[in-house]
């Protein structure tokens, strides 16, 4: 055991292997009772000694379904504490550059607690990792009148603060902190990267399958707050949401979720049948002031922000082959979903050329990839090309005979070096390598350190690094595909 003294007081964490950890630390207070819909707090303080040996509470959250339940962890710890940290110290003494973790998990899932987000390997190495939670779902990022918007954004803020001013207290350097995340938290890199709020907070990003695109409008959100209510027969306000107890705005939430998701491809919810997730960051002119990545290319917000960031190569497996879509996906229904993206009617001729082989459902696959995800960083970079360096997870996971292959989140343990983690093998399969994992965690840390993770930036050439089986650099791959999307995506 340790105690450090600190800004909110003292605080014991636990050593041992070279490192120090200290769990479940708050950045801002309780969001609950007359906190509840508001925005973070200051950090809060304490007389004499805080234990930060075990995690946090998480948030309020709908929890995964079969089958992605069987894939990805989603551990729930009750209390109302959530709005904390996890911190892992190379040395509580030094002044190490700091890699802060926002998770995923479509901005209604997922916490600081999953144990793959453990960051010991990066303070092994000389990185002090922060892990933090943020409200989700209807408590984050629904538009409640009388509640300021975006308030799961403003937390990620209040967590960059918090850092800010107390980071040093645990061994870290407040001037050389770089933010990262997946997913989600990849998206909400880049919402960070184009806030007035978060300017200074970070001196590097790092976004894994997420970019810039994935924001609502104000009016899209206020049409799902509005059903929301109605179906609770409450005001979409904060009296009339607070006064449902926070377990029946979680169900009714999953819900209303659900029936999006049905009642969207026919048109019914607008912008939701491309962007699928309901709550979400939304444009509120403030906290969120425009598109994120128009911010960020248009007018050159985080133009000193170094930037690494990539996709896995089959990044939409994840989400229909473990339910068992993909063998009942046909290419009319292919050629339906790229006319949905207004992309032109030979699209599917280049996807079929690059995949001549593929199924309907591997065309699908690759699309829906290239829409979500691939593009969506490329167009990033292309603006950046000084600063940014691009890479693609290939490394394929053996679980459903193959078909799974380098999908979403399989790189997560790989960037964490935690291969060894029990829970990893739900995504891996067995014997995932552990040199994949080396050379990955290792570019990080170089990233983190240097601002350069080994390789040349994106630049004219298009140089993306491959991590898997085969590791190198490539200079612009699947050329073809990529110019699909030009005046497009």
């Amino acid at each position: 055991m340790i105690t450090v003294d600190t800004p909110q007081g003292q605080v014991r964490g636990r050593t041992g292997a070279g490192i120090t950890s200290f769990l479940g630390v708050p950045y801002a207070e309780a969001p609950f009772g007359p906190r509840r819909f508001q925005a973070p707090s200051l950090a809060p303080t304490w007389d004499g000694v805080r234990d930060a040996l075990e995690f946090g509470a998480t948030v309020p959250k709908v929890g995964y379904r079969p089958p992605t339940s069987e894939i990805l962890s989603e551990p729930v710890v009750p209390g109302v504490d959530c709005l904390n940290v996890n911190v892992f110290t190379p040395d509580v003494g030094g002044s190490a550059p700091v890699f802060v973790w926002i998770h995923g998990g479509a901005f209604v899932n997922g916490s600081n607690a999953i144990p793959t987000y453990d960051g010991s390997a990066f303070a092994r190495d000389g990185v002090v990792a922060v892990v933090i939670n943020y409200r989700l779902g209807v408590d984050g990022f629904a538009l409640i009148d009388g509640a300021p918007a975006n308030r799961g954004m403003l937390d990620q803020v209040a967590a960059l603060e918090w850092v800010r001013d107390h980071i040093a207290a645990y061994g870290g350097d407040p001037a050389r902190v770089t933010i990262a995340g997946e997913s989600a938290g990849a998206m909400s890199v880049g919402t960070l990267m184009s806030m007035p709020r978060a300017e200074g907070l970070f001196q590097r990003a790092i976004l894994q399958s997420g970019a810039g695109h994935h924001v609502i409008t104000a009016e899209t959100a206020a049409t799902v707050s509005a059903a929301l209510a109605a179906s609770l027969g409450v005001e979409a306000t904060v009296d009339g949401l607070g006064s449902v107890s926070v377990d029946a705005l979680v169900d009714a939430q999953r819900d209303l979720s659900d029936r999006i998701a049905a009642e969207a491809p026919t048109g019914a919810w607008g912008e939701l049948a491309l962007n699928v997730m309901a709550f979400e960051p939304y444009i509120d002119g403030d906290v969120v002031p425009a598109l994120p990545f128009s911010r960020i290319i248009s007018d050159g917000a985080s133009a000193q922000v170094d930037v690494l960031i990539g996709t896995t190569s089959e990044e939409h497996a994840f989400f229909i082959v473990p339910a068992g879509i993909v063998s009942h996906l046909t290419e009319d229904y292919v050629k339906m979903v790229l006319a949905g993206y207004r992309a032109d009617p030979s699209a599917l001729d280049r996807y079929r050329e690059q995949l001549p082989d593929a199924s309907a459902g591997e065309l699908m696959i690759a699309v829906m990839t290239d829409w979500f995800f691939r593009i969506p960083a490329t167009r990033l970079v292309e603006a950046r090309s000084g600063n940014a360096f691009v890479y693609e997870f290939t490394w394929r996971s053996s679980l459903f005979d193959g078909a799974l292959g380098a999908c979403h989140a399989l790189e997560i343990p790989f960037v964490f070096d935690m291969l060894d983690k029990p829970e990893t093998a739900r995504i891996t399969g067995p014997n995932p390598p552990q040199k994949v994992a080396d050379e990955m965690h290792r570019a990080w840390v170089d990233f983190v350190r240097d601002g350069s993770p080994g390789w040349d930036s994106y630049g004219s050439d298009r140089a993306v690094m491959m991590f898997g089986d085969k590791p190198g650099v490539v200079l612009d791959p699947r050329s073809a595909t990529r110019a699909v999307w030009d005046g497009v995506r």
